[in-house]
C-alpha cells in the first residue's frame, strides 16, 4: 500500500537545546553533570554547538527537504542570574522566528 502525504505536511525534526547547544555552564545540568560525585560518565561539553552553529543547521535542514524545526529554549541563557536577563542568550532565538 502507497501513502501520498498531501502537500501541506509539514516534514520537521526536533532538537533538545540542552543536548544540542554545547557550552552552557549557567545550566543546572551542567553543574550537576561537572560536580564530585556525579553519576555522568559522558559530559555534554560541545554537544554539537548548535549554539553558535544554528544557521548553518537550518540550512542543513532544509537542503534535506525539511519544512519546519521544533526547537527547545535553555532559560539559563536567557537568565544567567536570577532577574538579569542577557540580549546576547535571546539575540539567535529572535533571529529563528
Amino acid at each position: 500500500m502507497k501513502y501520498v502525504f498531501p502537500k501541506s505536511f509539514l516534514w520537521g525534526t526536533a532538537t533538545s537545546a540542552y543536548q544540542v547547544e554545547g557550552n552552557n555552564d549557567k545550566s543546572d545540568m551542567w553543574a550537576e553533570e561537572y560536580s564530585e560525585g556525579s553519576p555522568y560518565r559522558d559530559y555534554s561539553g560541545d554537544a554539537v554547538d548548535h549554539y553558535n552553529r544554528y544557521k548553518q543547521d537550518i540550512e542543513l535542514m532544509a537542503s534535506i527537504g525539511l519544512n519546519s524545526y521544533r526547537f527547545s529554549i535553555e532559560w539559563s541563557r536567557i537568565e544567567p542570574e536570577k532577574g538579569v536577563y542577557s540580549q546576547k542568550g535571546i539575540k539567535p532565538l529572535s533571529r529563528c522566528y
